[in-house]
C-alpha cells in the first residue's frame, strides 16, 4: 500500500512543486482506486479512508476538483466531498457531477443528482436545484425548493421554469404572502404566453397572416425543377383542401388570425371539405388561436351550434387545443366539453374526448380523468373513441403511473376480442396509453409488463415493446438500445417457404406449425417497427447516442424488414427534431423517393418534423422539388404539403423539440404528443391518410416559441443586448472558458435555434436563471461606489 504523501502548506509550494504534487496525486489516486476494489472487508477499506481524505482535501484546495470527484465516484464515497465544498468550488464540482450522472445507471444516477441538488440548496442556487428536480420528475422536491426560497424575484423565476414544464404546483401550504402565491400561480398557468408571443410577432413584423399558397410557392416550382414534369396533373381537390387546412393551421399557429377559417367567410371553407376533413378544418381554429383562451373561445363557440356533427366535433377539439399548455381558473374546457363525452354520436365523442386530453395534458387532474374513464367501458364507444379516451387519460396523467388509469386501460385491453387486437387500427394506442402513464419509469413497469402476458401473441410483444419504449424514453440507456437493435435486425423466413412438399399424413401438424410461424411473422411486423422507433425515443436525451443511432438507422434502412424500414425515417426525425442538419435532411430526402409508399410517406413527413419551425431554405427547396416530383400521387403530395406547413410552423417562431434549458430537461407532455403522432404513422394509410388525420393536432403539446424574453423584477419586458452563438461544452475545463462560439449580438426578445445559447452582452444586470432561455428575469447590479 502506498505511503501517505508529505504535503507542504499551499503557500510554500512553487509552481513546479504544485505541478509535481498534482501528478503524484493523480498516480496515487489510480493506485488507491485499484487497491479499494481489491479489498473485501469494510475494516480494510476504513484504513484507507484517512489517506483518501487527505488527497481529497489537497485536490479541493488546488483546483483539482475533477480528480477528487473521479476518485470518490470510483470508490462510491461521494459524501466525503461535503466537508470540502465551499462557495469557490461548488459550481465546478456540481456541474461535473451532473455531467457524469448521464453515464451511470440507476439508482446511482438519482443518488448523484439528489446529492448535487442538496449542495445547490445549501448555497441558495434555487434555479439550478429546480432543474435537477425536474430531471428527476419529483414534484415534492420542487415544492420544497419553493418553500426554501425567500427571494421574491427568484421565486417568480422558478415559477416560469415550472410553467415551461406545463406543471402546476400546489403552493397553498407554503408560508408566503397570499398575493405572492397568487402571482406565482398565475405565472405557472402560462396565461402570459399569448401576450408575449403577440409582442414578439410585432417585434419581428410577422403579424400578417400567411396563406397556404405563400408557403407552397408553386410559382417557383417551374424554376427549380426540369420542365418535363407535369404541373397540370389532376389533383384530388378534397385532399388538397385538407392539406391546405393543416398548412394554414401550422403556419399561423398562435397568431389568432389567418385568411381561411377566421375570416367572415370561414364557414364556407368548412364545407369545402368532406366528412372527417370538416373535423380537422374546424379543429384548425384551435391551433390558430393557440394559448389565447379569452380571445379564442368566441370564434370557436359559434360552430358548436351547427347541425353538422363533424364540424361540431372539430370545434370541441379546437376548444381543447386552445387550452393546451395554458391553465384557466374558470376551466372553460371542462365546462364546455364534459357534456359531450358520452354523446350518442361517436364523431362528437372523438372531438370532446381528445380535446379534453389536450386541454389538461400534464395537469394530473383526477377530476378530469373521472369524466373520461367511463368512455373506456361504455358499450356504445367505438374502437376509435376508446383509443382516444385512453390517450386522453394518459396525456393528463403522463409520467405519474396513476393506478386508476393504468387499471382501466389494462382491463379494456383484456376485454377486447382477438380480432380487434390483431386487425384493429386503433388498438395499438391502448398499450401506448399505458406506456405514457409510465413515461420515464424505467424498471418499475415489471408488474404491468407481466399483466400483458395474457394477451394473444402478435399483439402481446408489440404492447410490451411499447411499454419499454416509454419507460426508458430520453434515458439514453445503451443496454436497452442494444436490445432494441437486436430485435430490429432479426430476419424471419415466411412460413410458406418452410416446406413445399410433405407427407399428407402430417398435414394437420404442418398447419399447426404454419399458424405458429404466421403469428411469429405478424409479431415481428408490429414489434420490430416499435423497436426501431424506441431506439430513437430512448437515445434522444443524449447527443452522442442520438448521433450514433442515426448512423445505425442507415443499416436498418438498407437491410431491415419492411416494417422496420417504415419506422426508420420517423426515428431519424425524432433524433433531430426541429434541428435540420444537412446530413439528416439528405438521408430523409433519399427515403422520400423509396419504392415502398409508406416509407416515402413517413420520410416526407419526417422532413417536416426535422425542419419544424425553422424556415430552413434548403429544406423548403427540397420539399418544393418533391411537390413537383409527386404531383400525380395525392398521398405523397398531401405529405409534402404537411411537411411544408411544419417547416414554416408559426412563421418560423415555434419549435417541436421536447427538450429545454440547454437540452437538460425533457418535457413529458411534449414527448407524449410526439409519440402519439409517430405511432399514428406506423400505419399511415389507415390513420393519417384515412379518417384520423386529426391526430396531427397532438403535436400542439410540443409546440413552444423558441425564444428568449428578458423581464425586470416587476415582470415587465425589458429589451437588453445579448450575444447568441453555438453552445460549447465547458464541463471539466479549467478556468473560465467561453460557453458560446460564433457570436452574434441581438436585442431581446430573440429566437434561439437548437444548439444555440445566449449570454448577456451587458454587465449591468444579472440573470436569475443559469440558462438564458425562455423567460429570464434580470436583476440590476448594485452600483459600486468609490
Amino acid at each position: 500500500m502506498p505511503a501517505k504523501p508529505v504535503e507542504k502548506q499551499p503557500e510554500e509550494l512553487s509552481e513546479d512543486d504544485k505541478r509535481l504534487q498534482e501528478e503524484l496525486n493523480m498516480q496515487l489516486e489510480g493506485e488507491i482506486a485499484e487497491e479499494w476494489s481489491s479489498l473485501e472487508t469494510d475494516q480494510d477499506k476504513a484504513k484507507l479512508l484517512p489517506l483518501i481524505e487527505s488527497i481529497i482535501g489537497f485536490d479541493m484546495r488546488h483546483n483539482a476538483e475533477i480528480q477528487a470527484c473521479d476518485l470518490l465516484m470510483e470508490i462510491d464515497r461521494l459524501e466525503l466531498l461535503d466537508k470540502h465544498m465551499d462557495s469557490t468550488n461548488y459550481p465546478r464540482v456540481c456541474l461535473y457531477l451532473v455531467g457524469c450522472s448521464v453515464y451511470v445507471e440507476e439508482p446511482e444516477r438519482a443518488a448523484i443528482l439528489n446529492r448535487v441538488l442538496e449542495h445547490y440548496l445549501k448555497f441558495n442556487e434555487y434555479p439550478r436545484a429546480l432543474c435537477l428536480a425536474m430531471q428527476l420528475n419529483n414534484t415534492e422536491t420542487m415544492s420544497r425548493i419553493f418553500s426554501s426560497c425567500t427571494d421574491v424575484a427568484v421565486c417568480k423565476q422558478l415559477a416560469y421554469m415550472v410553467g415551461r414544464q406545463q406543471l402546476l404546483l400546489d403552493l397553498s401550504d407554503h408560508d408566503m404572502p397570499s398575493d405572492l402565491k397568487s402571482e406565482l400561480n398565475n405565472i405557472m398557468t402560462n396565461a402570459h404566453i399569448n401576450d408575449h408571443f403577440q409582442s414578439l410577432a410585432r417585434e419581428l413584423d410577422i403579424m400578417e397572416p400567411k396563406t397556404p399558397e405563400e408557403v407552397y410557392k408553386t410559382w417557383l416550382e417551374g424554376l427549380v425543377l426540369r420542365p418535363t414534369y407535369n404541373l397540370d396533373a389532376p389533383m384530388d381537390s378534397a385532399r388538397h383542401n385538407l392539406a391546405s387546412t393543416f398548412v394554414n393551421a401550422f403556419v399561423n399557429a398562435g397568431f389568432s388570425r389567418d385568411k381561411l377559417v377566421c375570416v367572415e367567410e370561414g364557414n364556407k371553407w368548412m364545407y369545402k371539405n368532406k366528412q372527417h376533413a370538416m373535423l380537422s378544418a374546424a379543429a384548425s381554429l384551435g391551433l390558430i388561436h393557440l394559448w389565447d383562451v379569452d380571445g379564442g373561445l368566441t370564434p370557436i363557440d359559434k360552430y358548436l351550434y351547427t347541425s353538422e356533427d363533424y364540424i361540431k366535433s372539430g370545434a370541441l377539439l379546437a376548444l381543447g387545443i386552445v387550452n393546451c399548455g395554458v391553465r384557466n381558473e374558470c376551466d372553460p374546457a371542462l365546462a364546455l366539453l364534459s357534456d359531450y363525452i358520452l354523446h350518442e354520436s361517436s364523431t362528437i365523442r372523438i372531438g370532446a374526448v381528445l380535446g379534453l386530453g389536450l386541454a389538461y395534458a400534464g395537469t394530473r387532474r383526477q377530476d378530469v380523468v373521472t369524466y373520461l374513464l367511463p368512455v373506456l367501458t361504455d358499450k356504445k364507444s367505438s374502437s376509435e373513441v376508446v383509443a382516444m379516451g385512453a390517450l386522453a387519460c394518459s396525456l393528463i396523467m403522463v409520467g405519474t403511473g396513476d393506478a386508476e388509469v393504468v387499471q382501466s386501460v389494462l382491463q379494456t385491453l383484456l376485454d377486447l376480442p382477438v380480432s380487434e387486437l390483431q386487425e384493429g387500427t386503433y388498438s395499438r394506442f391502448l398499450p401506448l396509453a399505458l406506456g405514457l402513464c409510465y413515461l420515464g419509469w424505467k424498471d418499475e413497469t415489471e408488474a404491468t409488463k407481466e399483466a400483458l402476458q395474457v394477451l394473444p401473441e402478435p399483439f402481446r410483444s408489440m404492447a410490451q415493446q411499447m411499454l419499454k419504449m416509454c419507460a426508458y424514453a430520453g434515458t439514453g440507456d445503451v443496454l436497452v438500445i442494444q436490445e432494441q437493435l437486436q430485435i430490429c435486425s432479426e430476419h424471419y423466413t415466411p412460413s410458406k417457404d418452410d416446406k413445399k412438399d410433405g407427407d399428407k399424413k402430417d398435414d394437420k401438424k404442418d398447419d399447426d406449425k404454419k399458424s405458429k410461424s404466421d403469428s411469429k411473422s405478424k409479431d415481428l411486423t408490429s414489434m420490430q417497427a416499435v423497436a426501431a422507433l424506441s431506439v430513437a425515443v430512448i437515445a434522444m436525451g443524449e447527443e452522442i447516442g442520438s448521433e450514433m443511432t442515426t448512423r445505425i438507422f442507415g443499416q436498418l434502412g438498407r437491410y431491415g424488414e419492411p416494417a422496420v424500414r417504415r419506422a426508420v425515417p420517423l426515428a431519424i426525425a425524432l433524433s433531430s427534431i426541429s434541428n435540420p442538419q444537412l446530413s439528416v435532411i439528405d438521408v430523409l430526402n433519399k427515403y422520400s423517393h423509396d419504392l415502398d409508399e409508406e416509407v416515402a410517406h413517413n420520410a416526407i413527413f419526417s422532413m417536416g418534423l426535422v425542419g419544424a419551425g425553422t424556415n430552413n431554405a434548403r429544406l423548403a427547396t427540397m420539399l418544393r422539388q418533391l411537390a413537383q416530383y409527386h404531383a400525380k400521387n395525392t398521398g405523397h403530395l398531401f405529405m409534402v404539403r404537411i411537411a411544408q406547413g411544419l417547416t414554416h410552423l408559426g412563421k418560423g417562431t415555434l419549435s417541436l423539440s421536447p427538450f429545454n434549458t440547454d437540452r437538460q430537461i425533457m418535457n413529458p407532455v411534449a414527448v407524449a404528443g410526439l409519440l402519439i403522432t409517430l405511432v399514428s404513422f406506423l400505419d399511415t394509410k389507415n390513420i393519417i391518410l384515412g379518417k384520423s388525420h386529426y391526430l396531427l393536432y397532438t403535436l400542439a403539446t410540443a409546440m413552444y416559441p423558441r425564444w428568449l424574453v428578458t423581464l425586470d423584477e416587476d415582470l415587465t419586458p425589458m429589451p437588453v443586448s445579448v450575444r447568441v452563438g453555438q453552445a460549447v461544452d465547458v464541463i471539466g475545463k479549467a478556468g473560465t472558458p467561453k460557453t458560446i462560439a460564433g457570436v452574434h449580438t441581438h436585442t431581446t426578445p430573440v429566437l434561439l435555434a437548437v444548439g444555440e445559447r445566449a449570454e448577456l452582452a451587458t454587465d449591468d444586470y444579472t440573470p436569475l436563471t443559469p440558462v438564458m432561455e425562455g423567460f429570464v428575469i434580470l436583476r440590476k447590479k448594485p452600483v459600486e461606489t468609490a
